[in-house]
């Protein structure tokens, strides 16, 4: 069925939950459910907010920990290769090599701690309420759907092999504007600007820029929400 496998494809790519392999491989379905696919993660996320009696700023710590078991830290693992590529050279093939080789370098490190201590900080202000609980377990859906920027028809794939470069270019237009405003319109500035960047560097995007994207307009929609609590 093809809800079915796309379920499955969106689920076994962006959680660590054990699901069947699709029959037939579906990315654009997958990406289209990629926030929905997220909703045992938000759940967690609502129930540690909510009722773990712990200071703000170990809540937020405890979520971000939480959602990276939750995802295989896959996500972060992109996020720290995109920022060593971005950094190891100017040539093309140099920095692809570079976000190959499956190790962090000191660019890599610095962004996920300082991405990882602003979703951290950012969760704090949430915590102990369900109203903040609520909030946070939505954001964590709809920073899924940096996604469908990234994966828009109009971003091109910086090459064609590696685990990103099936989802490229499957989401249509329409649908990542629509994107760009869950993303509460600074979140999706802020992908938009991972893109451009990551474009002109490398060509295209990645599986690596996926991650990078989620955990990038995660932590910017938590910082802009926060100012509400």
């Amino acid at each position: 069925m093809i809800g079915a496998d796309g379920w499955r494809l969106a689920v076994g790519t962006l959680t660590a939950f054990p699901v069947r392999p699709p029959t037939t491989v579906r990315p654009r379905a997958a990406m289209l459910r990629a926030p929905l696919a997220v909703l045992p993660l938000a759940a967690g996320a609502v129930a540690v907010v909510w009722l773990v009696p712990v200071p703000p700023l170990a809540v937020g710590l405890l979520v971000v920990g939480m959602l990276a078991l939750g995802t295989r830290a896959l996500h972060w693992d992109g996020l720290s290769d995109v920022a060593d590529g971005l950094t190891a050279s100017y040539e093309r093939e140099r920095s692809l090599a570079v976000m190959k080789t499956g190790t962090s370098g000191p660019a890599g490190t610095v962004a996920v701690v300082v991405v990882a201590g602003l979703q951290a900080a950012a969760l704090s202000a949430y915590a102990g309420t369900l109203v903040g609980g609520v909030v946070a377990g939505l954001l964590v859906c709809l920073s899924r759907c940096a996604l469908w920027l990234v994966c828009c028809a109009r971003v091109p794939p910086a090459r064609e092999d590696g685990l990103g470069a099936g989802f490229t270019g499957v989401v249509p237009v329409p649908v990542a504007v629509v994107g760009t405003l869950l993303l509460s319109v600074v979140g999706g500035l802020v992908v938009w600007l991972l893109i451009r960047r990551t474009t002109a560097r490398f060509g295209g995007v990645t599986g690596d820029v996926m991650g990078a994207a989620i955990e990038l307009a995660l932590a910017t929609t938590l910082l802009v929400w926060s100012c509400a609590f």
